[in-house]
């Protein structure tokens, strides 16, 4: 079948995504994608993919804003600064689990506070790590990147490629 034609199931993994703020977010963002994948049910062939982004920023988690308010405030630590986007990916098949961080650097340009408000009256950001997305309107801001750009939208889709590889020939 190959690895561009493959039939897959969406199944939401229902757990406590709450990260440790004494741990790295690293490592917390890789533990949650791990959690998601053993969550779902599966056949013993299956391969499960999980993921979890988060954004950091001078030493703080953004995850999902809670309301605008969060949203602004996410937006507004973000102008003009670097941040990292996080994707803990896990890819769980049988007894074999490869779970790993994928990290991409972005720069914000400095952003006033009509475009900040404008951008959150779309709605965009209200469901997003960081309160901003990279393939949307998030990208008007983005001056500067090194690293995945599948990986800020949420999936490292060539670092995925190789584990799936590396899984499905291990187990057969």
């Amino acid at each position: 079948m190959g690895l561009f034609h493959r039939p897959f199931i969406i199944r939401v993994a229902d757990i406590d995504e709450t990260m440790d703020p004494q741990k790295p977010p690293y490592d917390e963002v890789a533990r949650v994608s791990r959690l998601k994948a053993q969550a779902v049910e599966r056949e013993p062939e299956d391969v499960v993919i999980a993921a979890d982004t988060i954004v950091v920023c001078c030493g703080q988690v953004l995850g999902k804003p809670a309301d605008e308010g969060d949203a602004y405030r996410m937006l507004s630590l973000l102008s003009g600064r670097d941040h990292q986007v996080m994707t803990g990916m896990t890819v769980l098949r049988g007894d074999r689990c490869i779970t790993g961080t994928e990290v991409t650097d972005i720069h914000f340009r400095p952003l006033s506070q009509q475009e900040i408000w404008d951008y959150i009256r779309t709605g965009e950001p209200m469901d997003k790590a960081g309160s901003y997305g990279i393939q949307g309107g998030g990208a008007l801001f983005a001056e500067k990147m090194n690293g995945d750009y599948y990986n800020v939208m949420g999936l490292p889709v060539c670092r995925l490629s190789q584990i799936l590889k590396e899984i499905t020939e291990e187990v057969g």
